[in-house]
């Protein structure tokens, strides 16, 4: 066993799609990124690669035929050491989770079961997609449901008015969201009872977190459907002839594009009483806006967000739809198989678009500074 068979059984060009999940989630939520979104990006890349072993492992019959050349059928690696990295690899994503609270351990049980039941059961029936699907929905869900509860709800109690890339420090993140002169602070008003840090916010964070995950629903929905897509074309990747796969996909793809290019309903900075971080990291209560929020997509606007989030919309469907074109132009396998690996890397785009979506301008831009280490590792292992 070597280092690159591991490497090409675990896929790891593909692996950075998977960060994207939970930053985009936290930013669909309307709260800051913390400690809660790493520990689900940490839960997130485990169970995703117990997925990729666990797939090669079930396969394995199959690729002696069709692709004798990965780790197993080759012999580089043993069937057992892949099912048992898949098992390792479970169990570490779910202890990752549960170190970001219960809610975001009982979203990354349903993940986990997802995983193994399409691996295992689900992979080649008519459920096969949309179980893919679920998987990376349940995954952009994790980051939302993560996020803010590690720390006790620290960050809010609603979706939060900014598209700040980090947690917040300093006193305020140990008194509160509110400063220690507003009446928040005092009522105990951002946790529900007590102070952020004390034991009210511990009871109050879970149940909070619903609304969160709730408003994270649209932009998982996005994710899903894109994922059902590709994975449609997958399934013909071996042996190609199909046309109505790409097409079916490149339809999806457009029509994602078109839901992404749009701010999000109710977006950050329209609801919610989380705190700015005022000078010297001091939190300042938030004011509503006095103004309607969103009540339904808002079009394009000329501005920097609006402009940044049409580029990455369009670095998404470039990266996804020219492949997608080829493939339903010669639906050979070695097309197809491009069309899947640029659906896999047109993830990162999406989930950046998501997140501006969102009014997450730099979380989007953070996730697209992944793309270059994504495209320079697939050269070197597919992410097939």
């Amino acid at each position: 066993m070597t280092a690159r068979a591991w490497a090409e059984l675990l896929r790891v060009s593909a692996l950075f799609t998977v960060p994207g999940d939970a930053l985009a989630g936290a930013a669909a939520s309307g709260r800051r990124p913390d400690r809660g979104t790493a520990l689900a990006v940490g839960a997130s890349l485990c169970l995703y690669e117990a997925g990729m072993a666990l797939n090669d492992w079930a396969d394995r019959d199959e690729d002696a035929i069709d692709r004798p050349h990965r780790p197993i059928p080759s012999g580089r690696i043993a069937p057992g050491a892949a099912l048992a990295a898949a098992g390792v690899l479970t169990a570490a994503g779910l202890g990752l989770a549960a170190r970001a609270g219960r809610p975001a351990l009982a979203v990354a049980t349903g993940l986990a079961a997802t995983v193994w039941a399409y691996d295992l059961r689900l992979k080649h029936t008519p459920a096969g997609p949309a179980a893919m699907a679920a998987a990376r929905g349940l995954d952009l869900l994790l980051g939302a449901a993560a996020t803010g509860a590690a720390a006790g709800g620290a960050t809010g109690p609603g979706p939060g008015p900014g598209p700040a890339l980090v947690p917040v420090t300093g006193p305020a993140s140990r008194k509160g969201p509110a400063s220690r002169k507003g009446p928040a602070s005092r009522k105990g008003a951002a946790s529900g009872r007590g102070s952020a840090a004390g034991p009210g916010a511990a009871r109050g964070s879970e149940p909070a977190t619903g609304g969160f995950v709730r408003g994270a629903l649209p932009a998982a929905a996005l994710l899903g459907a894109h994922t059902y897509a590709v994975t449609a074309v997958s399934r013909h990747e071996a042996h190609g002839g199909s046309t109505a796969a790409p097409l079916a996909a490149l339809g999806a793809v457009a029509a994602l594009s078109a839901a992404a290019v749009h701010e999000q309903r109710g977006r950050r900075g329209d609801r919610g009483t989380d705190a700015h971080l005022g000078p010297g990291g001091r939190g300042e209560p938030h004011r509503p806006n006095p103004g309607p929020t969103h009540d339904a997509p808002t079009p394009l606007a000329g501005t920097a967000p609006g402009l940044v989030r049409t580029a990455l919309t369009g670095s998404y469907l470039r990266t996804a739809a020219v492949p997608l074109l080829h493939a339903a132009l010669n639906p050979s396998p070695p097309l197809t198989q491009r069309a899947v690996g640029g659906g896999i890397r047109a993830m990162i785009p999406l989930q950046a678009a998501l997140a501006a979506r969102a009014g997450a301008v730099g979380t989007g831009l953070a996730v697209m500074a992944l793309v270059p280490i994504a495209r320079a590792l697939s050269r070197k292992v597919s992410p097939t």
